[in-house]
């Protein structure tokens, strides 16, 4: 545990929940988690007691559960969920499933549980259309697209370029459909699940619109991957938006969550239950205030591209996998000094942008 980690309270301690099985960790929440073969080796998602009126319109209320997030596509998972399916559920169905936002680990499995139980999506529009559109073919996202885009912020070695114009298929390969219909969930909105009433808060950055889920009654948020207790999450600028401001709109969005009370439970994708969440954002802010500054640093002794920063912002080595996601990074914090009228832009005579101070600098903002 690190230094940020002991300023967080875990009120399960070490416990985790059980493969093939749950952790309960408020009334009618119940904590599975499953495997992902990454860095990242886990991913959290949620049982909640669920009713809802009687889709055949009886006129009854039928009792059950609704899924949060649903990890990626793979047999193994399957395995896990009919486990719990058949352990877990006291012998009732699920009602629906819920999705934070479109990354595989999170609906990669949206489309077989929703055909499983013959239930309904829950996302926000933006981001069930954004996963569709991955769905559609090894084009979609990364390849060519993306090794260009890359390029032009100067990781552009032969060999590197040569994978990621080969990655072309990693969506689809763990999310290869998503469901043909869905319900819109919105900042503001509020579902109502086994009578209780969860608050949709949307937040950016990370995702296109990822929803959080917050319960008063209960005093626990669902925070998905916008709120996590050890690492920080991870907050891009990609080819299909390339000019985004990632890391302010980041850093907004979890400033909406200041309001919740200071004893919320937090559930986060990654990592252990916690409290702490007024803690936790101050963390992050001071996180990534410090990285802007290296990252002005570094500009400020030569005008650096994204690859040039990440040694500054990563000092371990970086496989490919987490090397796209780290040059997603650096770009964010070069723009967000961009926006802010810190850094200017130019593009050397390789093609290549080049971020130095600009003329008149003021202070970092984030």
């Amino acid at each position: 545990m690190n230094d940020l980690e002991r300023q967080l309270h875990y009120p399960f301690g070490e416990a985790l929940a059980p493969t093939g099985g749950t952790l309960t960790v408020a009334p009618g929440v119940k904590w599975v988690r499953m495997a992902l073969p990454f860095v990242l080796n886990h991913i959290n998602l949620w049982l909640l007691r669920d009713e809802m009126d009687d889709p055949q319109g009886s006129g009854t209320t039928v009792q059950g559960w609704s899924i949060v997030d649903c990890c990626i596509h793979k047999e193994e998972a399957k395995a896990q969920w009919e486990t719990i399916f058949a352990n877990e559920l006291e012998g009732l169905p699920i009602l629906r499933v819920i999705v934070t936002h479109m990354h595989p680990d999170h609906i990669g499995l949206a489309d077989w549980l929703c055909q499983r139980w013959n239930v309904p999506l829950w996302i926000s529009a933006t981001d069930y259309q954004v996963a569709r559109f991955g769905c559609m073919g090894p084009t979609a996202f990364g390849g060519d697209r993306a090794a260009d885009f890359f390029a032009t912020h100067g990781l552009n070695s032969p060999e590197t370029m040569a994978q990621i114009r080969a990655r072309n298929s990693y969506f689809p390969t763990l999310v290869p459909s998503v469901p043909q219909q869905f319900h819109r969930m919105m900042d503001g909105d509020v579902l109502r699940i086994g009578g209780r009433d969860w608050r949709c808060i949307s937040g950016y950055g990370h995702a296109p619109e990822h929803i959080a889920l917050h319960c008063d009654a209960l005093k626990v948020l669902i925070g998905g991957d916008m709120m996590l207790p050890r690492i920080s999450t991870n907050v891009s600028v990609y080819e299909q938006e390339p000019e985004s401001n990632a890391l302010a709109q980041f850093l907004d969005s979890i400033d909406k969550f200041l309001p919740l009370p200071a004893d919320t439970l937090v559930l986060p994708s990654h990592g252990k239950p916690f409290t702490g969440l007024h803690q936790r954002i101050t963390q992050l802010h001071d996180h990534h205030r410090d990285r802007l500054a290296e990252v002005l640093e570094a500009c400020q002794a030569h005008p650096c591209s994204a690859a040039d920063i990440l040694p500054v912002l990563f000092k371990r080595p970086l496989d490919l996998h987490q090397t796209t996601f780290a040059m997603g990074e650096a770009i964010a914090h070069l723009h967000a000094l961009w926006f802010q009228g810190i850094l200017r832009r130019n593009r050397d005579a390789d093609g290549v942008y080049r971020f130095q101070p600009a003329s008149t600098p003021t202070a970092i903002l984030a």
